[in-house]
């Protein structure tokens, strides 16, 4: 019963946390969601395997840093990889403006030979 309490007890802290952290204000980055989502994975998995040897609350502590580093090395590469993305498209937009624009000169040329 009292490893119940214990799993109990670091859930709730754990739901605490993620409620707290996300009352910034701000939406959470890519990072910041792989290090949250990590971290609670860890910890309740943790939790699960410490309470099997009778300590709990040190399987959701150990497991919770460990999900969390790993989902920060994950929600950081996949942060760089959405900023990559975004940096070619804004390549590729101005690059198409510029194809627009140039078509429109080549058209007015046309049409100015035409005329003449």
């Amino acid at each position: 019963m009292g490893s119940i309490r214990r799993i109990a007890a670091a859930l709730l802290a754990l739901a605490a946390l993620i409620a707290v952290s996300a009352c910034s204000g701000q939406p959470l980055s890519t990072r910041e969601k792989g290090t949250l989502g990590g971290g609670a994975l860890g910890a309740g998995t943790g939790a699960i395997i410490g309470a099997a040897v009778g300590a709990p609350g040190a399987g959701a502590a150990i497991g919770g840093a460990l999900g969390a580093g790993t989902g920060f090395v994950v929600g950081n590469e996949l942060q760089n990889h959405e900023v990559r993305q975004s940096h070619l498209q804004s390549q590729m937009s101005m690059q198409q403006r510029e194809i627009e624009n140039q078509r429109r000169e080549i058209q007015a040329l046309k049409q100015q030979q035409e005329m003449e």
